[in-house]
């Protein structure tokens, strides 16, 4: 038994992946006839049924798990390779994958700025999302995270250094409300699910009532709008705390950023030239 198209695995992973028949076909960019079809190619090739069909989605079979788990391991040897291939060669330049979090773009990006001045063949991808990228699939070359040191066997892991989190408001806020000793009586500008994680707002769930937050967002202008109006104390950083007040600050609060490269690719000249353009960014 064969099986024909490449293609026909990567719709079935895409199916695994979300669930649905639209789903992977939004993944893939094709229409969900397509999927379909390519699905019933490969159960026809297996000669067996990989998902039980309902109505509220595709569900995998014992069969359909153990082709999810070759088909997975197979796609990040692929994406790995391609990753490999793209940081290879002697010369700065080609494809360069940077991940972030959405709140450090202020102080990387003028570092990264200065890189890509340095070496014009360089052409970056700078993405910022709370989710962890995977450098053993191929999804960065290098990544910045923080909070618990990464322990992960093929990645090569350097500290940046600590980042100062603090909770600002403006003069006349801290004149009406008085000085945050006790959170009581105070209003608070914070970040959505996404910054759940961090030690301040870890801090904060656990002594704050629901009504004390007068705005939630994943939008630091939005929050820095809020909190220059007077309205509510919360977290900023870099540029964004001209004339504000540090209206609170724990030592506890400061996560460690950990400046993340795969082994595989952590020689190669781009990798190096990020790491090094980096390096001593909070000293």
């Amino acid at each position: 038994m064969r099986i024909e198209s490449w293609d026909d695995l990567r719709a079935a992973l895409a199916v695994a992946r979300s669930g649905t028949v639209s789903g992977a076909a939004g993944v893939l960019g094709v229409h969900h006839a397509t999927v379909i079809r390519r699905i019933d190619a490969l159960e026809a090739a297996l000669g067996a049924k990989l998902f039980q069909r309902h109505p509220r989605g595709y569900a995998l079979t014992e069969a359909g798990r153990l082709l999810l788990a070759a088909a997975s391991a197979a796609d990040e040897r692929f994406s790995q390779m391609a990753a490999q291939i793209a940081g290879g060669g002697e010369r700065i330049e080609g494809d360069l994958l940077v991940t972030s979090l959405p709140e450090l773009s202020e102080i990387l990006m003028p570092r990264l700025t200065q890189l890509l001045a340095a070496h014009p063949g360089l052409r970056l991808s700078y993405m910022t999302d709370v989710r962890l990228f995977r450098l053993d699939a191929g999804e960065a070359h290098v990544a910045i995270r923080a909070g618990v040191e990464p322990s992960e066997p093929d990645y090569v892991v350097r500290p940046l250094g600590q980042l100062h989190q603090a909770l600002y408001a403006t003069p006349d806020y801290l004149e009406r409300h008085g000085p945050l000793d006790d959170l009581a009586g105070h209003r608070f500008a914070l970040p959505g699910p996404e910054g759940r994680g961090a030690p301040f707002m870890r801090w904060l769930a656990e002594r704050l009532a629901p009504e004390a937050r007068v705005l939630t967002t994943n939008d630091a202008e939005a929050r820095e709008a809020v909190i220059r109006a007077g309205l509510a104390v919360g977290p900023l950083r870099g540029g964004r705390t001209d004339g504000l007040v540090e209206a609170l600050h724990r030592p506890e609060w400061n996560p460690t950023l950990w400046l993340v490269s795969h082994v595989d690719l952590h020689r190669t000249p781009k990798v190096q030239a990020v790491l090094r353009a980096l390096q001593g960014l909070l000293d």
